[in-house]
C-alpha cells in the first residue's frame, strides 16, 4: 500500500505543472471537494481525480449525457472557481455538478465564438468585395481602352 501511495503521490506532484501556472490551485481546491488531500490515505482517489482533470484540460472538451461540449481552459477555470466557492453539505462523488456548470460556460463560449466567426467572415467578405471591385475596375479600364483603340483604328482606316 505504501508503494502504491508513493506512486500516486509522485503522479500528483508530476501532473500539477501540466495545468500551467494559473490553474493548479483551482484543480487542487476542486479535488479537495471530494474529501481527498495528497497526504491522506486517499492518495489513489486524488490521483484518479487529477487524471480526469488532466484529460479535461488536455481535450478542452467533455461529455455529458452523450453530448460532447468544447470548453476553453479559462472556461474550465471559471467552472472550477464556481464549484470551489459553492458550499456543499457533503463531499462530491462525481463530476456531474462541474459538468453542469461547464455546459453553460461552454454554450456561452460557443455563442461568442459564433459571433466572432461571423464578424471575421464579414470582414473577409468586405475585403474580397473591395479587391474584386478594384480588380473589375482595372479589367473594365483595360476593356474600355481596347474598345477605344479599335474604334480609332476603324475610323482611321
Amino acid at each position: 500500500m505504501t508503494i502504491q501511495m508513493d506512486k500516486d503521490l509522485r503522479f500528483i506532484f508530476e501532473v500539477l505543472p501540466s495545468f500551467g501556472t494559473r490553474y493548479p490551485n483551482l484543480v487542487m481546491a476542486y479535488c479537495c471537494l471530494f474529501g481527498v488531500t495528497p497526504f491522506q490515505i486517499k492518495a489513489k482517489k486524488l490521483r484518479l481525480i487529477m487524471e480526469e482533470m488532466k484529460r479535461l484540460f488536455d481535450a478542452q472538451a467533455f461529455t455529458y449525457q452523450k453530448k460532447t461540449y468544447e470548453i476553453s481552459h479559462a472556461g474550465i477555470a471559471d467552472a472550477l472557481d464556481l464549484c470551489i466557492k459553492k458550499n456543499f453539505e457533503q463531499h462530491l462523488e462525481n463530476h456531474n455538478y462541474l459538468k453542469k456548470v461547464m455546459i453553460g460556460i461552454s454554450e456561452r463560449e460557443g455563442k461568442d465564438k459564433s459571433r466572432q466567426d461571423e464578424k471575421d467572415l464579414r470582414k473577409r467578405e468586405a475585403g474580397l468585395v473591395k479587391r474584386e471591385s478594384d480588380h473589375f475596375s482595372e479589367v473594365q479600364v483595360k476593356a474600355n481602352l481596347e474598345r477605344v483603340g479599335s474604334i480609332i483604328k476603324s475610323i482611321g482606316g
